[in-house]
């Protein structure tokens, strides 16, 4: 599999352990984006001329693979983003601003990603609404019952994600959108950033209102996303941002806006990373979502018992079965970013810190962890490096000690 990552392939001494900020990119994306900008290029929607009806149908083309790829049966209802963070900024922004008013209540967990917390926290500050945080249990999950008390008739929005960044947990999306229902008459989110790239999503069965996630955790380019919703919802909302395509007629006095999912992609369409976001999702389908859930998790259950089998290590969330491909720990005496830097002279890349998920880090009363992310070209041979590492960070830090 690495042979299929150029730069893994050019780095056989690398072991990239941080998927869950970016992924690698195979070579059958890299050469479908070159191939567009050699063969395809051209604005799309603009043109009458054959070039330009080209670029066209790769544009419509990509999108149509990744709605099916999301489980998303109506491809209209896929709007291209950013990323992650624009998709749910345009939610809090379209939706949120025209749906909430003062005394009404917006609920996240303890475990979201600053993107799927602060927009909201700042939307309840703006409209004078309630910000509640749903509780995590002692290991690591979102506890069902406490969010189910803490929603009620004034409930407007209940965010969560799929996948926790920083611990590696999946949340059972349907079990809480079903909740939510029960309960109330609720928006609700899923940040999919941890999740897409992982497992399979199947939107349309899922219960939720938006869903969002980011090609570049998964296979494709920085720089593009997707947000999937309802059509009856985002038929009511008003526009993110205004420009050329999201308009249907300019008048002098009054704008009409265009068809779904146009209306919200203002401005010249990102074709090229599209093209790269439909080859990664290619590329992941000719593996199969369940063998790449079932590959992380078989990695993440090794370094798990090799990681807890070190004296001072402790790691953090619920147990290996429950997580995606993601280990998040902690050892006594060395701060992660110190932790990091010693594995970085041996190969091994990590991300250490609080993994934009601060509230999550108060809630586990610690500063940081060090997070090592497995994705589909990691083995075993990653686990060892990564474990070799920690135990020669040790040796240092305990030489250091004794000296002083």
């Amino acid at each position: 599999m690495r042979e299929r990552f150029p730069l893994l392939a050019a780095n056989p001494g690398l072991h990239y352990l941080d998927s869950a900020a970016t992924s690698q990119k195979p070579r059958v994306v890299l050469d479908a984006m070159r191939e567009y900008y050699e063969r395809d290029n051209a604005n799309p929607h603009r043109g009458a001329y054959a070039l330009s009806v080209r670029a066209t149908d790769c544009y419509h083309e990509a999108r149509a693979k990744v709605a099916k790829f999301a489980g998303l049966a109506d491809a209209d209802c896929l709007v291209f983003t950013r990323g992650t963070t624009e998709s749910l900024n345009l939610v809090a922004s379209a939706w949120g601003r025209a749906n909430v008013r003062a005394g009404d209540e917006i609920v996240v967990t303890a475990m979201d990603h600053h993107a799927n917390f602060v927009p909201w926290q700042q939307l309840a500050r703006e409209k004078g609404a309630l910000f509640r945080i749903a509780p995590i249990t002692h290991d690591g999950q979102v506890d069902l019952d406490a969010l189910g008390g803490m929603l009620g008739a004034r409930t407007r929005i209940v965010a969560f994600p799929h996948v926790s960044n920083a611990l590696g947990t999946v949340n059972p999306v349907r079990a809480i959108a079903t909740l939510v229902r029960e309960r109330c008459d609720a928006l609700v989110v899923c940040d999919g950033a941890q999740g897409a790239p992982h497992l399979p999503v199947g939107f349309d069965d899922l219960g939720v209102d938006f869903y969002a996630f980011s090609g570049h955790k998964m296979c494709g380019p920085m720089g593009i996303g997707a947000l999937l919703g309802r059509r009856a919802i985002l038929e009511r909302m008003p526009p993110y941002q205004m420009g050329g395509d999201m308009i249907e007629v300019v008048g002098d006095e009054e704008t009409t806006w265009n068809v779904l999912p146009h209306k919200f992609e203002a401005g010249t369409p990102n074709v090229a990373d599209a093209v790269g976001l439909g080859a990664a999702v290619d590329f992941l389908e000719g593996i199969g979502m369940d063998a790449v859930l079932a590959h992380e998790r078989a990695l993440v259950a090794v370094a798990d018992e090799r990681l807890r089998g070190l004296d001072g290590v402790t790691v953090h969330g619920p147990a290996a079965a429950m997580r995606s491909g993601v280990a998040s720990f902690t050892v006594a005496g060395i701060h992660p970013h110190d932790l990091a830097t010693i594995l970085d002279e041996r190969g091994v890349c990590i991300r250490a810190g609080h993994h934009c998920a601060q509230p999550l880090m108060r809630r586990l009363d610690v500063a940081a962890t060090a997070r090592a992310s497995f994705y589909v070209y990691n083995d075993e041979s990653d686990v060892e490096a990564l474990v070799s590492g920690v135990r020669e960070a040790q040796r240092i830090f305990d030489g250091h000690v004794a000296r002083g």
